[in-house]
């Protein structure tokens, strides 16, 4: 049955890419008088087989040459229709100017979305949570950086680049709800990864729980090593709590379908105290409401990462971007740090979320 999906599959894809590359063949001729078929068919052949070749052939230009050119499939799908049905309206006579517009829109989706994908901002939010911690500065600021997926491509300059958003800010707290590697290990020892992130510093602390590519590899329990070895745990269905005597609660992957529920995960917890949930992926958000999770941070979704798939993750999810609150819980969901498949966000750009919290429950009185 695998056999079948993966042919189904190769059928598919090899249709949609001689649907891209027919038409361009045809607008190169017609534009440039382009006579070298044999040679565009290898490219046009190379081209489409450069991402799926990259998983038995490791090689960051195989990588980067098939993530650019499953966008311009991806786009071709949606605007080639319709570019078809204007130059046959127009009796074939708008061939050369549509297809430089098309070649140019897809030009800018690359190097504009290889600049979102490249360049992270810090998005800040305020919130309050009407409990108390067990300090006197009754504030709290919280890094949130998701779907680092780290590979070959997303390494250690990327990382750096967290670090030093991380020193600017000067959280509290750091949060990394899934996604740490991209489903392979290797690359994150090779670049040696934790020494950049043993850079990410929080005086309460800095908690991981893994995602779904997380587990696909195989290679989880040695991704909880390695985060462990530089004081970083990986919360797979566990509760800690902070120096400031806030629960911390990580999940396993909804990819475990034996993972915990909330309501095993927190039942020790007292109620007058803080709940930080992590989740890689935010398909619980009604019942954390429900048992009384004050914030729940999660990622996975990217959102969409290229337009127009954020209308997908809209519709798959209560909140598949930015602050959702219900009375007085708080949902976020951040389009990631890193990204997954081509090096370009169109429509999305790659992120920090800064959440700064202030308790505003009354603090228990010290006895002397």
């Amino acid at each position: 049955m695998a056999i079948l999906y993966f042919l189904l599959f190769i059928l598919i894809y090899s249709s949609l890419c001689f649907y891209a590359g027919f038409n361009g063949w045809r607008w190169l001729q017609a534009a440039f008088s382009f006579t070298y078929k044999k040679t565009y068919i290898l490219i046009i052949v190379l081209f489409s087989s450069a991402y799926i070749a990259s998983y038995f052939i490791p090689s960051i230009l195989l990588e980067l040459i098939g993530g650019y050119w499953l966008i311009i499939v991806g786009y071709s799908l949606i605007l080639l229709p319709l570019v078809n049905l204007i130059y046959f309206a127009s009796k074939k006579r708008w061939k050369v100017p549509l297809g430089y517009v098309v070649s140019a829109f897809l030009l800018f989706v690359m190097i504009y979305g290889s600049y979102n994908a490249w360049s992270p901002v810090i998005r800040e939010y305020e919130i309050t949570i009407d409990k108390s911690i067990t300090e006197e500065d009754q504030e709290l600021t919280v890094l949130l950086a998701a779907d680092l997926h780290i590979n070959d491509i997303i390494g250690e300059n990327h990382m750096q680049r967290l670090v030093h958003l991380s020193k600017k800010v000067e959280p509290d707290m750091i949060l990394i709800p899934g996604d740490i590697i991209d489903d392979n290990i290797q690359p994150y020892i090779d670049q040696g990864i934790s020494d950049v992130m043993l850079q990410l510093r929080a005086q309460y602390g800095v908690y991981a729980v893994p995602g779904n590519h997380d587990y696909y590899g195989g290679d989880l329990m040695r991704l909880r090593a390695e985060l462990e070895q530089i004081n970083i745990p990986l919360l797979m269905d566990e509760v800690i709590i902070s120096k400031n005597d806030i629960a911390i609660v990580g999940r396993e992957d909804l990819t475990n379908f034996d993972r915990a529920s909330i309501a095993e995960l927190i039942a020790d917890i007292p109620e007058d105290m803080p709940i930080i949930m992590l989740d890689h992926q935010p398909v619980e958000i009604q019942e954390a409401a429900e048992h009384g999770v004050d914030l729940l941070v999660s990622g996975h979704t990217h959102r969409g990462q290229v337009f127009p798939a954020n209308i997908i993750t809209g519709l798959l999810f209560d909140n598949d971007y930015g602050h959702l609150q219900i009375d007085d819980f708080h949902s976020f969901v951040t389009s990631g740090f890193g990204f997954w498949g081509p090096a370009v966000r169109f429509g999305t750009r790659s992120e920090i979320m800064v959440i700064n919290i202030t308790f505003t429950g009354e603090q228990a009185s010290e006895t002397e």
